[in-house]
């Protein structure tokens, strides 16, 4: 009888332990973290962390950043290199072509989240283009953002 509650009491301890010590301790710090961390609000105002695409114009999507690479996404800023593929609509938009333009991407100016999903979210968006840029466009444009 002694044997069989030491070996449950062992038992009870052991299986805490060894979650504990299976489970790698930086993947749920990290986890957390990105939850704190801001988000990108989309068009459909869904939070997006680090996403691969961004529509820029909600309206038409005749703006949008594709092929996203963050560097950074952290409580202050996020920064990224992509693409901004823009249509020219000429001679109309329907009928125009779309355009490719590298770019680095700064999303800055976080909320507390008191507002919209009730998370930070960033406000704003500066785009700057490393190799050419649409007609009219001046090298660096900056934005708000939805949220």
């Amino acid at each position: 009888m002694r044997a069989a509650v030491t070996l449950c009491a062992a038992a009870a301890l052991a299986v805490p332990l060894g979650t504990a010590s299976a489970a790698p301790s930086a993947q749920p710090a990290a986890r957390t973290q990105q939850t704190q961390d801001p988000v990108l609000v989309d068009c459909s105002g869904q939070p997006q962390i680090g996403p691969e695409a961004y529509v820029l114009a909600c309206g038409d999507g005749n703006s949008r950043l594709v092929s996203l690479r963050w560097f950074r996404w952290d409580a202050q800023a996020a920064v990224g290199r992509g693409t901004n593929a823009v249509n020219d609509c000429d001679p109309y938009c329907a009928a125009g072509a779309f355009h490719s333009y590298p770019v680095t991407v700064r999303l800055d100016m976080p909320t507390g989240g008191e507002q919209g999903t009730g998370q930070p979210h960033f406000t704003r968006i500066t785009l700057t283009y490393t190799d050419g840029r649409p007609d009219g466009s001046p090298r660096t444009v900056t934005y708000p953002l939805p949220g």
